[in-house]
């Protein structure tokens, strides 16, 4: 059975845990979470993610130096995972882990069926997990992703209460390649519970997603974005990395505002005399209806076709109604990490080797090129 971090109703437990905070090394957060890119603060959240495996497969990426971990929970979900570490001066850190070799953390990334970004889910026996990741009505996310993050928010939320009891106002989540897309949509879900009083009002929640994918439609990032707009969470992205350029996208008539002229099309031409109006309209079909089709293939693919295959995996689970569209879209402050020739010397585009762009050592590298912010 798993503990929170502290037992709110038990003063030594509190005790002990300052005690503990107050032996770590500090005078990089002594004044807390503010809004804005901090490249010294992504560093130490990207050395904290680094410690996610069971074994660093390469000992000499550094090693976080303003926090500890103090607690890792258990697989859950579709081989999800995360770690709670603290910083001296009470700051939480949430890491999300990334994708694993394991079968079910590769459903989850293909799983990729839009969802509403609000609503329901059945995951499993007395598990329905209830969800606002946005307030539009058109709003929709990755369905593999929300399962990962309603595993991690449930586990999450015990030691959530401790924290607060225990006077924590400062929250920062940080998740690389599918972490990172995790990590957006547990912010998302953090903000709404805070929004609606289930979490302290004054709650600083500070977000680094890092190689992320594209966590859900342009009206889930437009939420995104204006929930965060003071500079409260960024995406890292290397440049020459695929993984930020996922899942497929397809935009289609559908996915424009409803006050949009291709809606109007028809109407429009049907003062025009024939042929002109039928040319017109069947150039208008051909290339209105094939992204369509795909769009349909893409849910039927990636979405149906898998659910009984997540359903092996999560007995139980009864996937939601997906939502009719693919158009996946970046979210949040990108900050890009640009590789010029020397990055290419040192990492080289290389045939059989996906990950080289993708992996811890080339993002320290390229934050060592960014520069320092203007003061």
């Amino acid at each position: 059975m798993k503990t929170t971090i502290v037992d709110h109703a038990n003063p030594l437990r509190l005790l002990a845990l300052f005690s503990v905070l107050l032996l770590l090394p500090a005078d990089c957060f002594l004044q807390g979470l503010e809004p804005g890119f901090d490249k010294a603060e992504y560093r130490e959240l990207l050395k904290v993610s680094t410690r996610q495996g069971d074994s660093l497969y390469n000992p000499e990426l550094p090693a976080p130096e303003y926090f500890q971990r103090r607690y890792r929970s258990e697989e859950m979900g579709l081989d999800n995972r995360w770690e709670l570490w603290l910083s001296k001066d009470n700051v939480a850190a949430i890491s999300i882990r990334g994708t694993t070799m394991q079968t079910d953390s590769w459903l989850e990334n293909f799983y990729a069926a839009m969802v509403p970004a609000a609503g329901e889910i059945n995951i499993a026996p007395e598990f329905d997990f209830n969800y606002q990741l946005s307030s539009h009505p058109h709003a929709a996310v990755h369905a593999g992703w929300l399962i990962g993050m309603a595993y991690i928010a449930r586990d999450l939320q015990p030691h959530l209460d401790s924290l607060v009891a225990a006077g924590c106002r400062d929250l920062l989540i940080v998740g690389h390649s599918q972490g990172g897309a995790i990590a957006y949509l547990l912010a998302s879900h953090l903000l709404s519970k805070r929004s609606k009083g289930a979490l302290a009002s004054d709650m600083r929640i500070k977000t680094y997603c890092s190689a992320a994918p594209k966590p859900g439609n342009l009206y889930y990032a437009y939420s995104f974005e204006r929930s965060t707009y003071r500079g409260w969470a960024f995406n890292v992205v290397n440049a020459a990395d695929w993984v930020p350029e996922g899942p497929f996208s397809i935009q289609t008539t559908d996915d424009f505002n409803p006050s949009n002229p291709f809606k109007e099309f028809y109407a429009m031409t049907a003062e025009l005399k024939w042929p002109k109006r039928a040319a017109l309209r069947r150039i208008y079909k051909n290339l209105d209806h094939p992204p369509k089709k795909a769009s349909r293939r893409f849910q039927k693919y990636l979405g149906d076709y898998l659910d009984n295959v997540v359903g092996e995996s999560l007995p139980g689970y009864h996937p939601p109604a997906y939502f009719p569209s693919s158009n996946y879209c970046r979210a949040g402050h990108q900050i890009v990490l640009l590789p010029e020739s020397d990055y290419y010397e040192r990492f080289p585009d290389q045939t059989g080797e996906i990950w080289n762009h993708h992996k811890f050592e080339a993002y320290f590298y390229l934050l060592d090129q960014l520069p320092e912010a203007d003061k």
